[in-house]
């Protein structure tokens, strides 16, 4: 994380730094981390280099700031998508449609994290033990409540996981498309009801 946190940012500073990462967001997903370059960054955002380094010291620097602001608004996006539902069911197919929806977005986000392996191994794990984390306490309370069977709650939330992933791989980000009612009704089938007859 940059050292700039600790200041406040103005409006139009704050602007900047959402320029900055918008852009990085498209460079780092069309050339790739190790190819992207901050000449590039900076012209393509219209941000003079010199202004960059106020806002990120290194070309790490905005990369790892880029996967923790699409964390972050990812959760925020779910969070916000499940408040109103009462039942666990209800919670987990708002949180997949929105997710989805969250990819159609932020496309680029695919290339960009399935990098940081390598790129940085840590920041990986940790986007995932974030998203991870998500899961297991909405397991845990569905467990509580008896609306779930008591399974280990960390192997489902990767199974969980996992689902979303490869079917937001599959058509969103392979296909550019939104993904079909009849892929997620599947889905929402396979995780509540399970692949016995």
């Amino acid at each position: 994380m940059s050292e700039m946190k600790s200041q406040p940012l103005t409006k139009k500073g704050l602007m900047t730094r959402k320029k900055l990462l918008e852009t990085a967001e498209a460079v780092f997903s069309e050339k790739g981390y190790f190819d992207a370059s901050i000449v590039e960054i900076t012209f393509k955002s219209g941000v003079a280099q010199g202004t960059f380094y106020n806002y990120f010291p290194t070309k790490k620097s905005i990369y790892d700031e880029l996967v923790r602001d699409l964390s972050s608004t990812l959760r925020h996006n779910v969070k916000l998508a499940i408040e109103g539902e009462e039942t666990f069911e209800e919670k987990q197919r708002a949180g997949f449609k929105a997710f989805f929806t969250w990819v159609m977005t932020h496309r680029n986000s695919y290339s960009i994290i399935q990098q940081s392996v390598l790129v940085d191994k840590d920041l990986y794990r940790w986007y995932y033990e974030k998203l991870a984390n998500g899961f297991m306490n909405a397991l845990e309370e569905a467990i509580q409540n008896e609306e779930c069977k008591p399974l280990d709650t960390e192997a489902i939330a990767y199974c969980l996981m996992g689902i979303g992933q490869f079917i937001g791989m599959r058509w969103v980000f392979w296909e550019e498309e939104e993904v079909p009612e009849y892929v997620f009704e599947e889905a929402m089938e396979l995780v509540f009801h399970g692949l016995n007859p």
